[in-house]
């Protein structure tokens, strides 16, 4: 079984550990200040009233591959979407049109929040920029697209929160961040996968011609506690 078969799960239990919360006997959650996501360790009675037990008031993402399973006691499913998990095997860059690419750091954080809930490519919570390397364009002093890294299971990280200000489409923008990121991902000797709703023909498009590759459906439900 690849770690990429319980995404979540592989990322809190090896290189996004310190990031968890809960039992890793039994449930994980990210902080929720970082991501909205929780698994089960497995499928038993227990693991999932453990998990029921780690989603918050507002809500968490539970996305699962291996366990077809009702939501767990006490908590209710408020919406659910396909969601197809890509890998990239051969990195076909961008072109690179003398886009200025720049690193974010932490003083761009709230501009970073700003975009990504007005472009809505995915959660974004107060310290997701933290989960890994972000990069960005600027136009005119102000950020106008972004993309960066989230989940980190051993041998592989997942590349997200690509958007881009409506202002600024049309430019290139998304397949040269991209690019940047994943060119960084296997310079580490790791592998770039996402995450893209199945819906999103165009994204979808664009991350073929990158040469991210389908490999399996998930269904992304947010629970809430009854």
């Amino acid at each position: 079984m690849s770690l990429l078969d319980r995404t979540v799960w592989s990322s809190l239990t090896t290189r996004q550990s310190a990031l968890a919360l809960g039992d890793a006997a039994r449930a994980l959650r990210f902080k929720p200040d970082y991501g909205m996501f929780v698994a089960a360790a497995d499928a038993s009675p227990e693991a999932r009233a453990a998990m029921a037990q780690l989603v918050t008031p507002a809500g968490a993402a539970e996305v699962e591959i291996e366990f077809a399973a009702p939501p767990p006691p006490g908590c209710s499913v408020v919406s659910e979407r396909l969601v197809h998990q890509m890998v990239m095997t051969t990195l076909n860059p961008a072109p690179a049109r003398n886009i200025a690419i720049v690193p974010l750091t932490e003083a761009d954080a709230s501009e970073m929040r700003a975009l990504a809930e007005f472009t809505k490519p995915g959660p974004f919570f107060a310290r997701t920029h933290q989960l890994g390397d972000f990069v960005g364009v600027k136009l005119d002093g102000k950020l106008a697209a972004m993309a960066g890294e989230r989940m980190q299971p051993t041998g592989y990280t997942e590349v997200s929160a690509v958007c881009t200000h409506p202002d600024a489409r049309g430019r290139g923008f998304a397949g040269v961040l991209m690019s940047h990121v994943c060119a960084n991902i296997i310079a580490r000797g790791e592998q770039p996968f996402l995450h893209t709703y199945a819906d999103n023909t165009g994204a979808i498009g664009l991350y073929e011609k990158l040469g991210f590759t389908f490999r399996t459906e998930v269904r992304m439900r947010v629970l809430v506690r009854d």
